[in-house]
């Protein structure tokens, strides 16, 4: 059985036992987290497919721990006009465990 949620902008494809990585939650680790918007569940047979999201349905995870993705490098440059520029940017993400998708 998997689900397709919907986490800080993005989709995410999950089953039970899961581990992946959000966007940044305001929780504390070890908490019990509800995703209610579930835009469809499939349990190989038959699939269910909200307009936008499913009623009832709800994905429950527990927080794991808050980190930084790695380091990305952004590099500008304008040829000819002497200009470049470099820096970079680490992305703060929550490691959530899915721990049961229920309908």
């Amino acid at each position: 059985m998997f689900a397709v949620i919907e986490s800080g902008g993005k989709q995410h494809t999950v089953s039970e036992g899961d581990s992946l990585k959000v966007e940044l939650i305001s929780a504390e680790e070890g908490s019990t987290l509800e995703f209610d918007k579930v835009l469809m569940i499939s349990d190989g047979k038959e699939s269910k497919i909200g307009s936008p999201y499913l009623d009832n349905a709800k994905v429950t995870a527990t927080l794991v721990s808050h980190g930084k993705h790695d380091k990305i490098k952004v590099f500008k440059m304008k040829r000819r006009k002497d200009y470049r520029r470099t820096y970079g940017h680490k992305q703060n993400y929550s490691q959530v465990q899915i721990e049961s998708i229920s309908l």
